[in-house]
């Protein structure tokens, strides 16, 4: 009898302690879908497919409601029953016309965009497959909301909603990345983000100050790289990919690998990625303003102008990079998941093109102007916790730590001194998240973040001729940015149709720079500068849906900019004969804005999606006149210049419109397009209005796909409007460098246009082919505000390993 008491006992917790699994698969081809998630409300349940189209769906007992998402793919809402009823194997129908999505970036908790006043844009894994990016920029820039200018070919500066670089901002795996000298000219940082390793990339339109605190005023980019995966048998799951890719406008060669390893409750990812980037070919049919024909070098001491043989060429623009990625996760039961991150990113020196691209008398005004190594390390742990108790239902905990190098080397045309600038930052972040559901309707959102940058910044001169270093002006003081902020979010839904959401933050700010490393050099009135103040910042919003195939959402919400190192304490030249200066009575400067969305299914065929938005920006940071010491104007690398700094001196306004429409067409075609209009105007001194800088002029994207079994072919055209001289900011009109001449003489940025098709075939023994044109035609043209010319005709072909 005991025997047989021990065997049913046995018995019952085999029966109670099986998983269950689903799988997923796309209903035409029978492929196993990775990423689809899948909600529940009742019980509280989240999971997704893993490379094999396999979940655990074991916590989703009961449910008579699952959401199973993905995007490109239409949703599919069972219960529980009706799945176990299909043996746990469901296939979903291509379809690009849902409503709502599953995202992140709303409150760095998965919601659905039902709930989220905001708009959200995800660029989905698919897509990135097809388009091929070669950056993390480019990768943004496929979305066709967001417009990326750049100075060099490694580098890459989104513009959203008429505003860029520091006041926008950046988060990878839920991390603030984000310095203290994010500067208010064009960065390049988010090219040390690798694409291959994007798991999910969402960008939230409009103020995100409320959830990530200062910066957040155009926009925010949420950057998801891959999750360690488990095994959902008994035997290890091994899966990961190898990629190939050669692309001829800038010949370049780039190869990825990652693997995965998975247990029941262990899991890891390794992945590196290499790149090598020749200089850039333009196109062969534009304006000849943007050829450079020639490029220095230093022969027998002597500094030469040296004639291109191709002058198509832009030199210099060639670099390389690599990063390396490893992620360890443990899941030792349901309640708590931990995850380790470990990431590096580092390129090689590259010239800035728009520098080598001025000229003095005649000649080219650099012989130098390069930056050297780009370095970006995080080490990143994350903790989560379920729990059904009085104060959250789910917790985070996020540590990390992130080290940032960046420096900037440049030498004048037949001049001996070449002038080095090293800045390293070190930060530390902590973030604590909580949700917590009270009843059926309601859900708050509720955290703290301590976020502190530590900037170290280094000056040189180099007599190349005789090899003596000697110390140099620092780019910046050496400085500490502290931000410590508690935020709280309510989302109540007031019916199955309507849903509102309020949220309040508030930061503390501080900031500490010491200018005794360049009082050598300058003669500040100052020796220290300190900052100590606090945001207030809100939002309060709501989502409206009259039936299943209408949406509408509004939402008011602020934003904060808090000043940085960069704002505060940075010293270069902004143009020929200006040179910035520390301002350390700087205050944050602050937004208002108003959204409108609305968006429409019609006949299952066709979706269109416009928002409508307006920014105010008080206190604006802009660069102006000033005296130092009573000297409006100073000596700074050799010659006089005229003082700037920047000051809370302007009031900007911010408005436009984003479009959005998708056809279902007959024999499995597809059409959709995107566009983007704004205008953005900000205060002079003299009283007059000028152009904001960072709102772009018209630019959208248009698409032709067809998709039949494992073919995926997509014709496209980008677009960009004219953008005339006297619509350019005051402050863009007299680069040369950069713009075109109009009949008249004046600088302008023209209206272009490119035809490209990419193609992606799934072969036999899991390799997948893809292939592309860019630029058909062989354009020659710049994205506004860039310094160097888009590649011309582009051949790509990629070869992709799936194990």
């Amino acid at each position: 009898m005991k025997k047989i008491y021990i065997l049913l006992l046995l018995l019952v917790a085999t029966i109670y302690g099986k998983t269950q699994t689903i799988s997923i698969t796309d209903q035409e081809t029978g492929k196993a879908l990775e990423m689809v998630t899948l909600m529940s409300e009742y019980p509280k349940a989240f999971t997704t497919t893993n490379v094999n189209g396999q979940a655990d769906i074991t916590s989703f007992k009961g449910s008579t409601e699952i959401e199973i998402r993905s995007l490109g793919y239409k949703a599919i809402i069972k219960s529980y029953n009706d799945i176990k009823s299909d043996n746990f194997e469901i296939g979903m129908e291509i379809y690009n016309l849902n409503l709502d999505e599953v995202v992140v970036a709303g409150s760095r908790w998965r919601q659905s965009s039902d709930n989220i006043p905001s708009k959200i844009v995800t660029i989905s894994p698919t897509e990135i497959n097809l388009q091929n990016p070669q950056t993390a920029a480019d990768l943004l820039g496929i979305s066709g909301k967001v417009f990326i200018q750049k100075s060099q070919q490694g580098g890459g500066s989104p513009m959203i909603r008429g505003f860029a670089t520091n006041r926008l901002l950046y988060t990878v795996d839920g991390v603030r990345m984000n310095t203290a000298i994010f500067r208010g000219g064009n960065i390049q940082n988010v090219i040390n983000l690798d694409p291959f390793t994007m798991e999910n990339t969402e960008v939230l339109f409009g103020p995100g100050s409320v959830i990530y605190g200062s910066d957040a005023i155009g926009g925010v980019m949420s950057f998801q790289t891959l999750t360690p995966q488990f095994s959902l048998t008994d035997k290890p799951m091994v899966t990961g990919k190898a990629i190939s890719r050669f692309s001829t406008a800038s010949k370049e060669k780039t190869g990825h690998f990652d693997v995965n390893v998975g247990w029941k409750k262990w899991a890891m990812v390794t992945s590196f990625s290499a790149w090598d980037f020749d200089n850039l070919r333009q196109g062969h049919h534009g304006p000849d303003d943007y050829i450079k024909p020639y490029y220095v070098q230093r022969q027998d001491s002597v500094d030469r102008v040296i004639t291109q043989s191709d002058p198509l060429l832009q030199v210099p623009s060639a670099y390389s990079q690599m990063n390396l990625m490893q992620k360890i996760r443990f899941k030792p039961n349901e309640h708590w998941d931990f995850q380790y991150g470990f990431h590096y990113s580092e390129t090689s020196s590259y010239g800035r093109y728009d520098r080598h691209n001025r000229m003095k008398n005649g000649l080219p005004r650099y012989a130098e102007w390069n930056y050297g190594p780009q370095k970006w390390l995080m080490n990143n742990l994350n903790i989560t916790h379920t729990s059904d108790n009085v104060i959250f239902n789910q917790m985070t905990i996020r540590l990390a730590q992130q080290s940032f190098e960046e420096s900037r080397i440049d030498r004048s045309f037949n001049k001996n001194d070449r002038n080095s600038n090293t800045e390293k930052v070190e930060a530390y972040s902590i973030n604590l998240d909580f949700v917590k559901w009270t009843g059926g309707k309601n859900t708050i959102y509720y955290g703290l973040e301590y976020v502190r940058d530590d900037v170290k910044s280094t000056g040189s001169i180099s007599d190349i001729s005789t090899g003596i270093t000697v110390d140099g002006p620092a780019r910046y003081p050496n400085s500490s940015w502290t931000s410590i902020a508690a935020y709280i979010e309510d989302v109540y839904k007031v019916s199955n149709n309507f849903t509102l959401q309020g949220a309040l933050r508030y930061n503390q700010f501080i900031l500490d720079a010491d200018f005794t490393n360049n009082t050598n050099f300058y003669p500040f009135p100052f020796t220290t500068a300190n900052i100590n103040k606090g945001a207030l910042t809100g939002s309060i919003g709501g989502v409206y849906r009259p039936s299943g195939t209408w949406i509408i959402s509004a939402n008011l919400g602020t934003a904060f900019r808090s000043p940085n190192v960069d704002d505060i304490g940075k010293v270069f030249d902004s143009e020929p004969g200006a040179v910035v200066v520390p301002n350390p009575d700087l205050k944050a400067e602050y937004a208002y804005n108003f959204d409108l969305g609305v968006a429409k299914v019609i006949a299952d065929v066709v979706k269109i999606d416009l928002t409508a938005y307006y920014t105010y920006l008080q206190n604006a940071m802009v660069r102006r006149d000033y005296q130092l010491n009573g000297l409006d104007s100073i000596m700074f690398e050799g010659e006089m210049s005229k003082v700037q700094a920047l000051q809370n001196a302007a009031v900007a306004n911010v408005y436009g419109v984003q479009f959005g429409l998708e056809v279902k067409m007959p024999s499995n075609f597809t059409f959709s397009t995107d566009l983007n209009f704004q205008k953005g105007e900000e205060d002079m001194d003299d009283g007059t209005k000028s152009p904001t800088r960072h709102a772009a002029p018209f630019f959208g994207i248009s698409r032709l796909n067809y998709r039949f079994n494992k073919l995926n072919l997509e014709f496209y055209t980008n677009y960009q409007g004219e953008r005339k001289y006297d619509e350019l900011p005051v402050s863009e009109q007299s680069k040369d460098e950069i713009y075109a001449k109009d009949k008249n003489g004046k600088n302008y940025s023209p209206a272009w246009y490119t035809l490209n098709i990419k193609a992606i075939y799934d072969l036999e023994n899991q390799f997948i082919l893809s292939a592309g044109i860019e630029n058909i035609t062989d354009q020659r043209y710049r994205p506004y505000s860039s310094g160097i010319s888009a590649p011309g005709r582009n051949f790509i072909l990629s070869l992709r390993y799936n194990f």
